[in-house]
C-alpha cells in the first residue's frame, strides 16, 4: 500500500467510524440517540485507533492536515509530500462521510433539526466566538500535535521513509484525543483537523439530505486555519526544547 492510499484510507476509517458516532447520538431514532458526550468522544478516539492502526505501517497515520503540516514544521517530515498528503486525506474525508449518509439514510431524512445533520458532519461552537473560537481550536491541534511529536517514528517502505506514528502509537493517540474531547471539546466541538470538518461540510452541502438548512461556510474558516497554527506552535516549540 502506497503513503497516498494509506492516508486515505486511514481518514476515511477516521470519518467513518467519527462522523458515525456523531450520527447515532444527534441524529432521529437511532439506537443511540441522545447517548451523550461520553459516547461522542469515547466514538471518536476508537475511530483515531483503528485509523491510525490500519495506515501507520504504510504512511505513518497523520490522517490530519495539522499533523502533517506539524512535522514538516519541525523538520520531521519532508515538505515536497505535503501536498500529497493532505489531498489524499481531503479524499478520505469526503469518502469517510459519504458513506456514513449511506448508513444512516433514513435516520437523516428523519431529522427535521437542520443544526442537528449538519453536525454528523462538521463541528460549530457552542457559543459562537470566532476569535475565541480559533483560540479553543489552536488550543487543542497544539496538544494533539505535540504529543505526536514525542510518538514519531520512521519507518522504511519499497516507496522511501515514512515519517510518523507507527502501529504502537495508535492507543497513545487515540487516548490523547479522547483527552482533548473531554477537556477542551466543549467549547467547539474539537474538530482538531481541518479536513475533518472542511471534507465532511463539502458533503454535507453536496448530498441530497430532506430538509437540508447551509453549511455555515461563515464558520468554516475556523477549524480549518485554528488547527493549522495550533500544530505549527507545537512545532515550534519543540523545535525550542530540542536546542535547549
Amino acid at each position: 500500500m502506497t503513503p497516498f492510499i494509506a492516508e486515505i484510507i486511514g481518514t476515511f476509517l477516521l470519518m467513518l467510524l467519527g462522523c458515525g458516532v456523531n450520527a447515532n447520538v444527534v441524529l432521529q431514532g437511532t439506537k443511540g440517540n441522545n447517548s451523550g458526550w461520553m459516547v461522542i468522544t469515547t466514538g471518536w478516539a476508537i475511530a483515531v485507533f483503528v485509523a491510525v492502526f490500519v495506515s501507520a505501517p504504510y504512511s505513518g497515520a497523520h490522517i490530519n492536515p495539522a499533523v502533517t503540516v506539524g512535522l514538516a514544521a519541525a523538520g520531521e517530515f519532508p515538505w515536497n509530500d505535503v501536498p500529497a498528503y493532505l489531498l489524499a486525506q481531503m479524499i478520505g474525508a469526503m469518502l469517510g462521510a459519504f458513506f456514513v449518509f449511506l448508513a444512516y439514510r433514513d435516520h437523516f431524512n428523519a431529522t427535521e433539526d437542520q443544526g442537528a445533520q449538519l453536525g454528523t458532519f462538521s463541528t460549530a461552537p457552542a457559543k459562537r466566538n470566532y476569535e475565541w473560537n480559533f483560540v479553543t481550536e489552536a488550543i487543542g491541534t497544539f496538544v494533539l500535535v505535540f504529543a505526536v511529536l514525542y510518538m514519531t517514528d520512521a519507518s522504511m517502505l519499497d516507496s522511501g521513509q515514512v515519517i510518523g506514528l507507527g502501529s504502537i502509537g495508535a492507543l497513545p493517540v487515540a487516548f490523547v484525543v479522547w483527552g482533548i474531547g473531554l477537556s477542551l471539546g466543549g467549547s467547539t466541538g474539537y474538530a482538531i483537523n481541518p479536513a475533518r470538518d472542511l471534507g465532511p461540510r463539502i458533503m454535507h452541502a453536496i448530498l441530497p439530505i430532506k430538509n437540508k438548512g447551509g453549511s455555515d461556510w461563515g464558520y468554516s474558516w475556523v477549524p480549518v486555519l485554528a488547527p493549522i497554527v495550533g500544530g505549527v506552535l507545537a512545532a515550534a516549540l519543540d523545535m525550542v526544547l530540542k536546542m535547549t
